[in-house]
């Protein structure tokens, strides 16, 4: 009876390996580094934003895709301000590109 029990656990952690495995493949190529990626160069975008000391650029939404590509919403009060956020945005390490859909709200 011992020798039948020490056989089946044997065999269900060699049946269980693979498959444990190929669960952290499929969670890693399914997007859960790209996720922490994004986060990170939001992050960057929002500190730079804020760092300029200025109310209206971090009233601004900031999202990222997986690609770098970085989207700013939200309103501000002159076209030199969006422009703003465009440019600290573009020369944020990480963003490849910039959709800006601030509206200017005086």
């Amino acid at each position: 009876m011992r020798h039948l029990v020490i056989a089946s656990v044997l065999t269900i952690s060699v049946t269980a390996i693979p498959l444990v495995l190929a669960d952290e493949t499929a969670t890693d190529s399914d997007g859960a580094h790209h996720f922490v990626k994004d986060s990170v160069i939001t992050t960057k975008v929002k500190a730079q934003l804020a760092a300029k000391h200025l109310p209206t650029l971090t009233s601004i939404k900031v999202d990222t895709d997986e690609n770098g590509v970085v989207w700013l919403s939200g309103r501000a009060p002159t076209q030199d301000a969006v422009d703003l956020a465009s440019l600290i945005t573009i020369n944020t390490e990480g963003v490849t590109a910039v959709h800006n859909y601030v509206a200017i709200q005086p």
